[in-house]
């Protein structure tokens, strides 16, 4: 599985930048491009309006998506979008999204909150400090916005599953939802399982998804797990949490795609 991991790494890497696939991309994406001096570089942005966006004058929660290349453009992704921007669009979804782009070669030190000894990593609080001292409060004053915890999501998927549960442990008054897609716990189990056992209290509503196929043997596991922490640090009866495993599902965008929208329902 170790293996697997940094060959797919460098397979992300080289695809991202070398796709040459049309362009999928909605009329309600656009983007910017943001100084991230946490991380001494620049950064693209995505931005998904709901479709209504200009003709009112609503607030809307915001979602913070990782590997924004990703999200919702054919053109850019890896080995398939998400498909992020049409499925709103179907169901009408009143929230903005803001992708984040990883950081191309810089993607693993970004999203993993504590070093590796195989593998490096361990930058994810200078990336995480971008997101809530520089990147949302630009949002929120460039776009109209729900800015309380309640309706600030983290989501992302495999590191970017790992870096938004870590996200919410550190700065719960920040973000109030996650969405927890196929996270590589693996990168950091010790620490994290270690921050959970240390957590009092956990009232971060989330949604945990992964499938019993992604060539981990320990990812259904860990999962299971943490939700039983998350469990001992509230009452059931809450029902802030749900788990999903997808039968034959793999570690890949085609499951994050398709289990995108029924996360999204649950967690707004």
């Amino acid at each position: 599985m170790r293996l697997k991991f940094i060959l797919s790494l460098l397979v992300f890497v080289l695809f991202w930048k070398n796709n040459a696939q049309e362009s999928t991309l909605s009329k309600q994406v656009s983007t910017f491009t943001i100084e991230a001096p946490q991380l001494n570089a620049s950064k693209k942005i995505w931005v998904y309006l709901p479709k209504n966006y200009t003709e009112s004058n609503k607030k809307y929660p915001v979602i913070y998506m990782h590997d924004g290349q990703n999200l919702f453009d054919a053109k850019t992704s890896y080995v398939g979008e998400w498909n992020v921007d049409e499925t709103l669009d179907s169901i009408n979804a009143q929230v903005i999204v803001i992708g984040i782009e990883h950081g191309g070669d810089k993607r693993v030190e970004e999203l993993t909150p504590y070093k590796h000894e195989k593998y490096g990593g361990g930058k994810a609080d200078l990336y995480l400090d971008f997101i809530v001292s520089t990147l949302k409060p630009y949002v929120d004053q460039n776009y109209r916005t729900k800015t309380n915890a309640k309706n600030t999501c983290l989501w992302g998927s495999s590191l970017g599953g790992l870096v938004s549960f870590y996200g919410a442990l550190k700065y719960p008054k920040v973000f109030g939802k996650v969405g927890c897609f196929s996270p590589s716990f693996w990168f950091n189990r010790k620490e994290i399982f270690g921050m959970m056992e240390q957590t009092k209290s956990y009232k971060t509503k989330i949604y945990f998804l992964c499938g019993d196929d992604e060539g981990d043997e320990d990812m259904v596991k860990d999962l299971n797990a943490i939700e039983y922490q998350v469990n001992t640090k509230r009452c059931q009866c809450e029902h802030l949490n749900k788990t999903i495993i997808v039968k034959g599902g793999q570690h890949n965008e085609k499951l994050w795609r398709e289990g995108f929208k029924k996360a999204y329902l649950w967690l707004f």
